[in-house]
């Protein structure tokens, strides 16, 4: 299927999901809410502003969440996905310009950083800063690639790496950004990044406090730089299966 799905994973977002959703349906876009086992109406007025909802019966997170939209997407046919937060911080224009860009790069996952951008309003703490600048080095020497924002959750996946992602996703806090942005450099897909207006988000906030992100910023530092992160296929895998010679 040539069309992109817009998977949206989403906790607890009632207050921002019809906006998400009618931003993205306006453009023409099909999109999934995975809907994280939230106690609000999030599934209910996902699904009034014209989304697919897919209910999860248990709180699996961002990663497991998302891992579960690109089963959806996979098993529907679809060839690529794009990643969009259910708190209004990604910018649903600019999704056509994550789909051009692994088009022209030929690229299997494109982010959309809040950093390439030097008219970028997105401010964050000193601690959060530092935190980011760390990971992003600490990635762009594992991916063997400049990665300037590898937290960004906003990103379009496309085939072969969307069914490796669909298989074996990282779902822990981080994993479905920092880890898994390197697992994929790491096996040889192609990830390049394009700059993005991501906004701070209007409702809610983050539920890790510094200390817990400290200790989780560790955990993911160490699964990396210790080859520990999943597995998947490497490209040269799929090559092989079109050109058995």
């Amino acid at each position: 299927m040539d069309s992109p799905l817009i998977v949206v994973p989403a906790f607890n977002e009632q207050a921002t999901i019809e906006g998400v959703v009618t931003s993205l349906r306006n453009l023409n876009y099909e999109v999934l809410v995975v809907d994280d086992c939230s106690s609000d109406a999030t599934a209910e007025r996902a699904a009034r502003s014209g989304a697919y909802v897919l209910h999860l019966s248990v709180n699996l997170g961002v990663g497991g969440a998302l891992r579960a939209g690109f089963r959806f997407a996979t098993g529907m046919g679809y060839s690529t996905v794009v990643q969009v937060d259910g708190d209004g911080q990604h910018p649903g224009d600019q999704v056509a310009d994550l789909l051009k860009a692994l088009h022209h790069f030929d690229a299997h996952l494109v982010i959309g950083s809040r950093y390439l951008l030097d008219s970028s309003t997105f401010l964050t703490s000193r601690f959060r800063r530092f935190a980011m600048w760390c990971l992003s080095g600490v990635a762009s020497q594992l991916a063997r690639t400049r990665i300037t924002d590898s937290t960004s959750g906003f990103r379009a996946i496309r085939q072969p790496l969307l069914s490796e992602f669909a298989r074996e996703f990282p779902n822990y806090y981080l994993g479905d950004t920092f880890e898994s942005t390197v697992a994929a450099a790491r096996a040889g897909y192609n990830v390049i990044e394009i700059p993005a207006s991501i906004t701070h988000r209007a409702f809610g906030k983050s539920s890790i406090g510094s200390f817990r992100a400290v200790q989780l910023i560790a955990k993911v530092l160490v699964v990396s730089i210790a080859l520990l992160q999943v597995r998947i296929r490497p490209f040269g895998q799929h090559l092989s299966k079109v050109n058995p010679d």
